[in-house]
């Protein structure tokens, strides 16, 4: 079985949070876990998947996000603990 990991993508505004979306699907084999509004027209796209997909993923959003000028930050969390998702994103732990 393959690690999983986690990509957090923040932007601002609609039009960020939608071509980072689009481009992270696209651009590899992983899936929306949710979309997170931060407040003040920031939000957050949590994607799924093993480690390199995730990985490819995040950049392919940060790059669509940057281009449409709404990027605020990125990162990717390799094999996140459970304790993690549970406290912080209010998942069960990935399997």
């Amino acid at each position: 079985m393959s690690e999983r990991a986690l990509a957090l993508v923040e932007t601002y505004g609609l039009v960020g949070t939608t071509e980072a979306a689009d481009a992270m699907v696209k651009a590899a084999d992983v899936t929306i876990q949710r979309y997170e509004k931060i407040g003040d027209g920031y939000t957050t796209t949590v994607v799924r998947g093993d480690v390199a997909s995730v990985q490819a993923a995040a950049a392919a959003g940060a790059d669509a996000a940057r281009r449409a000028g709404e990027l605020v930050a990125c990162h990717v969390i390799p094999r996140p603990h459970p304790q993690v998702e549970q406290q912080f994103l209010g998942a069960r732990p990935i399997t």
